[in-house]
């Protein structure tokens, strides 16, 4: 299991942890923190340190209620930063956009990797991420950021999600993405109630017998603060917990706010999961 990322490969036989960097104002949990590109370039370091394989940079909120960013502003928000990020640090950057334009000079600027919440639905973006040569995330969402948690409702939400999911994965194949440079992202919280979310999770191996690596975020999500009414600043312990869980049940990348933690707990939790393995090996 590997990710060619802009000629990087990427090893999925292990978890990996993938940094959440928003350079954005209004972002439900670091919203302006990152938004100045020498703060967002510090804290893209302290992640690699801390052993993030990949950094997700996103220039526009997905949260509930979030504003329109234009096409200008997003560029100028995550170009600058992906070009320094290139240029300094031995990491996959990943671009979090829905945008093909931004899709587009972020991979020239040095992205390997395309993680889009649409799943490549806005026109255009399917073309873009065939051209750029790079993986591409696809995301589940029911309706849009702005609106999608005004009562989504599901029959089915492990199989619904599934199917989604596989025939975007599908129609990717169809236009020229190989299969094995495609990631699926159930998209927790994304329109979805509390019901939805855990049920998910605790199904996630119904969308791992897809065939396709999953990317799981789980990170200080309104979830924990459903289940334990947490503010945001005090989600760590809970959002480990559910990334233990998420790795555990078969997710290969993990999308996190809190590198250094996460990287600790998978790495226990790996050695747990296959010390099989590794006696067979010695």
């Amino acid at each position: 299991m590997q990710l060619n990322c802009a000629g990087t490969l990427l090893d999925l036989s292990q978890p990996q942890v993938m940094g959440i960097l928003n350079v954005t104002p209004d972002s439900f949990s670091d919203g302006g923190r990152f938004v100045g590109r020498d703060s967002a370039i510090a804290h893209a370091r302290e992640m690699v340190a801390e052993g993030a394989s990949i950094i997700d940079i996103g220039g526009e909120s997905t949260r509930p209620g979030a504003a329109d960013v234009s096409v200008q502003e997003e560029l100028d928000r995550v170009i600058p930063v992906i070009e320094s990020l290139h240029l300094e640090l031995p990491v996959i950057i990943s671009v979090d956009t829905s945008k093909p334009e931004v899709m587009r000079a972020a991979v020239a600027a040095g992205a390997g990797l395309i993680n889009d919440v649409r799943a490549l639905r806005e026109p255009g973006a399917l073309q873009v991420a065939v051209d750029s040569h790079v993986p591409v995330c696809l995301m589940h969402m029911q309706g849009a950021p702005r609106t999608m948690q005004q009562q989504p409702e599901y029959q089915d939400v492990v199989t619904e999600v599934r199917d989604f999911l596989v025939a975007r994965a599908t129609d990717c194949i169809a236009a020229g993405i190989p299969a094995e440079q495609i990631l699926l992202d159930p998209g927790f919280g994304f329109g979805k109630t509390l019901e939805h979310n855990l049920r998910l999770l605790r199904q996630l191996p119904v969308l791992v017998q897809t065939g396709y690596p999953l990317l799981v975020g789980l990170s200080r999500k309104s979830m924990i603060g459903q289940l334990l009414d947490l503010p945001v600043e005090q989600r760590l312990q809970p959002s480990v917990a559910l990334a233990v869980l998420a790795s555990w049940l078969g997710a290969r990348i993990l999308r996190v706010h809190d590198v250094a933690a996460t990287v600790q707990a998978v790495r226990v939790c790996a050695a747990v999961k296959d010390v099989d393995t590794i006696n067979a090996t010695r």
